[in-house]
């Protein structure tokens, strides 16, 4: 009984192999374009004046109370502009599963075509709109609301509510594809048993699109938390973020050991809010299985 065993087994394999070469290919182009440079900056951040091992560099970012107003202002901003998408992009996600027809088409047009327009123009755009003779300013000084134009462009505010306009369909489209997996009968099998709406949403709803939530929040946070044409054009050097003082180190100071340590930091914190989430999503299937 055993040989048969094996013999399965070993054909099992065999037959699987071909499918998992197929991956070869995209693999080396990955490691070949993204896995290796990351390696020389995770590498050039511990070099140290005399090309020997030092972490110098990691030294000096701790202990330099500008370096960490920075990163925290940085982190500040991608879980606000994290949480603006979620707050606008559920219900969003919601309207888009439920519509039919001609509506759920405009609806997908309004979150897929601005994708296909570059991020400078609608960072670019955005400065536009809060600008002082913008569109907001204008329209609170027509209805008489206010007597002076607002400063709206070059504050934090502005910067996480162009961030999450831009980012929305990175949140709307995953929470979307969970909802469509969601028999739309099970809130009415819930009403029926006596849960009212706030029952069936935090008990039902909710904790069914969690994983859509989660995936949708890793997304936006991971390219907020690192944007850095988006602040340029809304905030410019007021509020400076990681990414905008990397890209001073490398392009203007032309210490590459600060801006490779930087760097660094940023990939970590990316890097940990992606295992987190798988960790979470693997969890949420778990229980769901």
């Amino acid at each position: 009984m055993s040989q048969p065993i094996t013999t399965q087994a070993r054909t099992r394999g065999r037959v699987k192999d071909p499918f998992l070469l197929l991956a070869v290919p995209s693999l080396l182009l990955l490691g070949v374009l993204f896995a290796l440079p990351i390696l020389f900056l995770l590498l050039k951040s511990f070099r140290g004046t005399d090309g020997g091992v030092s972490i110098a560099g990691y030294v000096a970012f701790f202990s330099d109370p500008y370096m960490l107003t920075a990163l925290r202002r940085t982190i500040v901003i991608a879980l606000e502009t994290t949480l603006l998408t979620l707050v606008l992009g559920y219900p969003t996600a919601f309207a888009l599963a439920r519509a039919r027809g001609l509506v759920q088409t405009c609806i997908l047009i309004a979150m897929i075509l601005p994708l296909s327009v570059g991020v400078i123009v609608k960072a670019f755009a955005w400065s536009i709109v809060f600008r002082s003779d913008g569109v907001i300013n204008k329209t609170l000084l027509g209805l008489g609301i206010i007597d002076a134009p607002l400063r709206l462009l070059f504050t934090e505010t502005a910067l996480v509510i162009g961030a999450a306009n831009i980012f929305l369909p990175f949140m709307v489209l995953p929470v979307y594809a969970v909802i469509r997996q969601i028999n739309p009968n099970l809130g009415a099998a819930a009403a029926t048993l006596g849960a009212g709406p706030f029952f069936r949403f935090f008990r039902v709803t909710l904790p069914l699109t969690l994983p859509g939530v989660v995936a949708g929040a890793a997304f936006v946070f991971s390219m907020a938390v690192s944007m850095y044409v988006i602040p340029n054009l809304i905030v410019g050097e007021r509020s400076q973020m990681l990414s905008m003082l990397i890209a001073r180190s490398f392009l203007y100071l032309r210490d590459e050991q600060m801006g490779s340590t930087m760097s660094a930091v940023l990939l970590v914190i990316a890097a940990m809010i992606v295992v987190l989430s798988s960790l979470i999503l693997k969890r949420l299937s778990g229980r769901q299985a």
